[in-house]
């Protein structure tokens, strides 16, 4: 449904200048800005993509937007966010985390207020030790 729906940014007109045009932002732009911003949180080990974002991440192209889901709706910006959290992170810190920084980077990047931001803690990434026995 997001992939239909490209959203306008507010544009404000200085005083004496004539508008410049419009400006609009594509959803998968909105799902880039808020995949990059899960990613930088600490905890998070990664989005939950499915099994078309697997099979391009193994021909090494790294895919932002996996795990990002964006909709809008009447009162605005819904982002929903499926992803994996560290064992031994506070799940509750790490989803605010995450809440936080995606409403953020996407503010400052595209001057959108979100109206609401879903984390979806799909998963408990456990540290995998490769230990060789000689």
């Amino acid at each position: 449904m997001a992939e239909n729906v490209i959203q306008s940014l507010p544009q404000s007109t200085p005083v004496g200048k004539e508008e410049l045009g419009k400006i609009e932002v594509a959803p998968e732009v909105i799902e880039v800005i808020a995949g990059i911003a899960t990613t930088e949180v600490e905890g998070v080990s990664g989005t939950r993509g499915n099994f078309a974002t697997g099979v391009v991440e193994k021909f090494g192209k790294k895919v932002h937007g996996k795990g990002i889901k964006t909709e809008w709706t009447e009162t605005g910006l819904v982002v929903d966010v499926y992803c994996f959290v560290q064992y031994g992170a506070s799940v509750a810190k790490v989803a605010h985390q995450v809440q936080t920084q995606i409403r953020e980077a996407i503010f400052n990047m595209t001057s959108l207020a979100t109206q609401e931001v879903n984390v979806h803690i799909t998963g408990i990434q456990f540290d995998q030790v490769n230990e060789k026995t000689e």
